[in-house]
């Protein structure tokens, strides 16, 4: 076990690095001089000289790349070039809206995507289950932001609930779960068809193993048969969708904080693009590229110990 989990460990610090080099290199071949975008077209030719020797950009790309990973390991990932605060204050004052609104999402699509695979593997080809299969269908063909703004349009425009998110930290947690919950929605309809989908068929594959027909012969409820003999038996596929969709709750809120204008890392994210803030666009990126990594790290480790076959392989 110890070594399995050191082995998925290693492979994810690799991969981690390896998307540090890709992301590093998608800023450095953006087109463009990053000290004349700052200065102007006004600017003198030796004050961008000036510039470029303070940014280091005379410096050989993998010098400047070691400097940037060697900073973002301690914590370290420098000063916004749009507004001169430190990176790190500003990934700290959003990064907490971001894991909200990814465990609210979380909070939401769990308990609703395993009550509804149980239910259509329960009561497998009846309207339920193809009704359930039709929608999780259609949730999943429609990209994050048109689900957004059909929300925005059937539930902001009546009033129930604001289309744009205007937290803060003097924001009460009643007045946050409230304004968050059409982000929240929407984030919650896009994954709870995969979880949901993932959970019937874990469900109806365990329904024709000869323990649940015997426990079917003992007069057993079906209820009584999925919630005691197949759910638990179904755990490890489940729980691995589950955390793989965690991981993409906490990566794929950038489009949904973008159409509600949520204080969040992805907006943060798509504003340094738009100012052409490099520094933030990498460290941002790195963030999102770490958590993914880590969650999936998660995903193995947990679908391992839920399938102890996993844990000793021929």
């Amino acid at each position: 076990m110890i070594r399995m989990i050191a082995l998925r460990l290693a492979l994810g610090i690799g991969l981690l690095f390896i998307v540090s080099l890709i992301i590093f290199a998608a800023t450095e071949l953006l087109p463009g001089d990053l000290a004349q975008q700052i200065l102007g077209q006004g600017a003198t030719p030796e004050t961008l000289a000036a510039l470029r020797e303070q940014l280091g950009l005379n410096d050989p790309a993998p010098v400047r790349y070691w400097n940037w990973l060697s900073g973002a390991l301690t914590g370290d990932f420098g000063v916004s070039l749009s507004n001169g605060r430190p990176i790190s204050e500003l990934i700290g004052a959003r990064l907490g809206n971001t894991v909200f609104l990814a465990l609210y999402a979380a909070a939401l699509s769990v308990p609703i995507s395993l009550i509804l695979g149980i239910l259509a593997a329960l009561w497998r080809n009846s309207i339920f289950d193809r009704a359930a299969n039709a929608g999780a269908l259609t949730a999943i063909s429609f990209p994050e932001f048109f689900v957004a703004y059909i929300l925005v349009l059937w539930l902001a425009q009546t009033g129930l609930f604001p289309s744009m998110v205007r937290i803060s930290p003097a924001t009460t947690f009643g007045d946050r779960i409230y304004m968050t919950f059409l982000p929240a929605l929407t984030l919650t309809l896009v994954v709870t068809a995969h979880m949901m989908r993932m959970t019937r068929a874990a469900i109806i594959n365990l329904l024709a193993s000869p323990y649940i027909e015997m426990a079917r012969l003992k007069g057993l409820s079906p209820l009584r048969i999925v919630l005691r003999h197949a759910l638990p038996n179904a755990l490890a596929p489940i729980i691995n969708v589950v955390a793989l969709n965690l991981a993409y709750l906490i990566t794929g809120v950038v489009v949904v904080e973008v159409v509600f204008v949520y204080p969040g890392l992805g907006q943060l994210m798509v504003d340094a693009v738009s100012n052409r803030d490099i520094a933030v666009v990498q460290a941002v990126a790195l963030i999102f590229a770490g958590a993914y990594v880590a969650l999936n790290l998660l995903a193995d480790v947990l679908s391992t110990i839920t399938n102890p076959r996993l844990m000793h392989r021929r």
